[in-house]
């Protein structure tokens, strides 16, 4: 088996020791070098300054390559825009262009009266700029704010045309419901890479929680793998077995990108890629 390529997904901190843990997580995955790492970017913009500050000291004292995120939420066209030159402005050529969550306490997501309306606005204006590479997100279950299933598919090629070039998913829990989306995709007419976005399971209910907030399916049979591992303490184990297993299939079905969501806690991540025969750079881990 070819080990994939990887990349990471970080957040920024929002007190002190968040910020150790961040740049803890920095250490151990970055002598994994990955192709790129990306941090997010609070909804309603309420990490902004924290996003571009973990972006640029990142990028700085680690070299590695950043793609911001970027959103629609509570901000025009020439403060987003502003944001983007800024990133540009410390050498970051690449942005995860979103149209973001609703803020904390809206229903759902509401345009800014003087903002982009959708992600493929925000796309649009980016490409057009001729600075950034643009990544999108892709969702390979139905999207909570979606009309229908199909939805999905649509968005994601009106964000391609518009200039993205690549699309990094949701996570998922099984293999399958990304082959599905991903031929759906190739029918469409969509020929530019989709990224699955895989998440390690640190904590099993947290990630029901999660998938219920993002429309993502349990699957019952893992629901009660984990009944039974938390009665006899191996819940690591299963989460590590589980995550090896999905990445193991989808590269034995031709992916050859990973992109993995940390939650700025890199153990299990790092557990997860070594198992799929990816080695740390002795030289990057004796810098961290």
């Amino acid at each position: 088996m070819t080990a994939p390529r990887i990349s990471f997904e970080f957040f920024p901190p929002q007190s002190l020791e968040a910020s150790f843990k961040l740049w803890e997580t920095v250490q151990v995955l970055a002598p994994m070098t990955p192709e790129f790492v990306s941090v997010t970017y609070g909804a309603g913009g309420t990490t902004r300054k924290l996003t571009h500050e973990a972006v640029a000291t990142i990028k700085r004292n680690y070299g590695l390559k950043v793609a911001a995120h970027l959103t629609c939420v509570d901000a025009s066209r020439s403060e987003t825009l502003e944001i983007a030159e800024a990133y540009a402005a410390v050498g970051v050529t690449e942005i995860v262009a979103l149209r973001g969550d609703a803020p904390k306490g809206a229903a759902r997501f509401t345009p800014h009266p003087e903002g982009f309306a959708s992600s493929v606005d925000l796309v649009a204006a980016l490409a057009k700029t001729g600075k950034f590479k643009l990544r999108v997100g892709a969702y390979p279950e139905r999207h909570p704010d979606a009309a229908v299933a199909r939805a999905d598919v649509t968005w994601l090629k009106r964000k391609i045309d518009a200039g993205a070039t690549s699309a990094i998913t949701q996570f998922f829990f099984e293999a399958d419901t990304f082959l599905r989306f991903r031929d759906d995709c190739a029918a469409a007419g969509i020929t530019a890479p989709i990224i699955p976005g895989i998440l390690p399971i640190q904590s099993w209910q947290g990630t029901k929680n999660f998938a219920a907030r993002c429309g993502a399916q349990v699957p019952q049979r893992l629901d009660e793998g984990f009944a039974a591992a938390a009665r006899d303490g191996r819940e690591a184990l299963l989460s590590l077995t589980h995550c090896t297993t999905l990445c193991t299939r989808l590269i034995e079905e031709g992916v050859q990108d990973l992109h993995f969501y940390t939650l700025n806690r890199p153990e299990l991540t790092r557990d997860v890629v070594r198992a799929l025969g990816i080695v740390p750079d002795l030289a990057l881990s004796k810098v961290a």
